[in-house]
């Protein structure tokens, strides 16, 4: 509940790392605006002139409702979204029990060229304003370039002007103390522990890909790439094999670029949107008295995270593809969490215990034309299109092209049967050349010989 977190008799201070200027307002309104929303801009604003008081002052929330007729609500969402995106850190004052205070501290917004070359930040803008308004932001902020080479700097050094002074009365008068400074933007406040790393490293080595040719890419690139694009570690080392040139070299912008490819080729040609994932806590909701059958499995698949399901059902840890492919289900496909327990459960118990990844995308794609929203309209269609499902799973299992026959055999001149009698022992596909196949299907996957030796 908010009033866990945050209510209106709170005070609080602000306090800036530095002094902000209006290249700073223009970064804020025109990159992180939009992105986090006006209600956050507005409240950054509103510390913001705040905490450029000669005196620091202390107000309670209502305050800050009253400047800004946000509801308390309104405000907490918009303190958390500055928060995430690096331009706020929120502390709590310590060993207060009959009232909170907290410290707001206002962090400067990154330049024009580190918010393009940050993954998250740009690519979050990319499909939150559009390709055509992307390019004029970017042409806006471009430095113009000049030709150094036809001038000459002439400029004085200190001492050509100056002449040093004797004593030290003034370093003695500010020795140990603290001024404002202008400090480096801290970015994104984002962390690297989410990422299998060691999974990572491991299958790199298994490939023959020395661990110094990655020196060159930062642990923090490779995890957020992975979060941008939700890429596994075994995605990744296909980013990282992509990227790679002949030599055994990367670098960071090669990186970006694979994992770009890669998502569009593997997941969307639309850019990765940002979603937020914060919800309030609420009270959980309890199980009527004197449900049905049915009104239990509704209510456990409808409360019940697919991780948990997958674990319940097949009674050992789930993998992670299996768990992989439920968030796709939600997060890509908008598929709602019952939903997706009803269809993972359905493959689950009628193949065997295995999900089969084709099995599952072709039954969400009928499901996603019926518009099937809750888990209550999944079990029914799931029993109504029960055969035709059965029917997909056979024609999957039989669709490897080494077994299939045909399906209808065409009459054929009696002699050509006895020809066919004849010749059948002596028939050998003498033009078939082992190796020079292996070196097509080599070729088609975009492997070398080399990584197979």
């Amino acid at each position: 509940m908010l009033y866990t977190e945050l209510q209106p008799v709170d005070s609080f201070e602000v306090k800036l790392a530095h002094p902000f200027s209006a290249y700073d307002r223009q970064m804020l309104t025109l990159f992180y605006q939009p992105l986090i929303g006006p209600e956050a801009i507005s409240l950054f604003m509103t510390l913001w002139t705040d905490a450029e008081s000669k005196e620091p002052q202390e107000h309670t929330h209502y305050y800050l409702m009253n400047m800004s007729s946000f509801p308390l609500q309104s405000i907490f969402e918009a303190r958390i979204s500055l928060e995430a995106i690096g331009l706020l850190r929120t502390y709590k004052k310590k060993q207060e029990i009959d009232k909170r205070s907290f410290l707001y501290e206002l962090l400067p917004p990154l330049d024009a060229s580190s918010f393009f070359n940050d993954p998250l930040l740009s690519t979050f803008l990319f499909s939150k304003i559009g390709e055509q308004p992307y390019r004029q932001l970017r042409d806006r902020f471009l430095e113009k370039p000049i030709a150094k080479d036809e001038y000459q700097d002439i400029s004085r050094t200190f001492l050509d002007v100056y002449k040093p002074a004797r004593g030290d009365q003034a370093m003695e008068l500010t020795a140990g103390m603290q001024f404002q400074g202008k400090s480096e933007p801290p970015g994104i406040p984002f962390y690297v522990l989410n990422f299998n790393f060691d999974l990572f490293y491991n299958g790199l080595s298994d490939q023959m890909i020395p661990k110094a040719s990655l020196r060159s890419i930062s642990q923090e690139m490779i995890a957020m790439l992975a979060f941008l694009y939700s890429l596994s570690p075994l995605d990744m080392q296909k980013v990282v094999m992509i990227a790679m040139d002949e030599n055994h070299q990367l670098t960071e912008e090669k990186v970006r670029k694979a994992a770009a490819e890669f998502y569009k080729m593997n997941t969307s040609k639309q850019p990765p949107k940002l979603q937020s994932v914060f919800t309030q806590p609420v009270v959980d909701e309890e199980p009527k008295e004197n449900m049905s059958r049915d009104e239990e499995l509704l209510f456990y698949l409808e409360h019940t995270p697919p991780k948990e399901m997958l674990r319940k059902v097949s009674k050992k840890e789930p993998f992670l593809v299996d768990i992989q492919l439920a968030e796709r289900l939600i997060n890509l496909h908008k598929f709602p969490v019952g939903v997706v327990n009803v269809l993972l459960q359905y493959v689950m118990l009628r193949n065997d215990g295995k999900i089969t990844s084709s099995f599952v995308e072709r039954i969400a794609s009928h499901w996603a034309n019926k518009q099937v929203n809750d888990a209550k309209t999944a079990l029914k269609l799931s029993r109504e299109e029960h055969d035709q499902y059965m029917k997909w799973l056979k024609e999957g299992k039989q669709s490897t092209p080494r077994s299939r026959k045909p399906t209808r055999e065409e009459k054929v001149p009696e002699w050509f049967s006895k020809r066919d009698k004849k010749n059948k022992k002596s028939e050998k596909p003498d033009d078939f050349n082992v190796e020079e196949e292996r070196q097509k299907l080599l070729k088609e996957l975009g492997i070398q010989e080399s990584e197979v030796k």
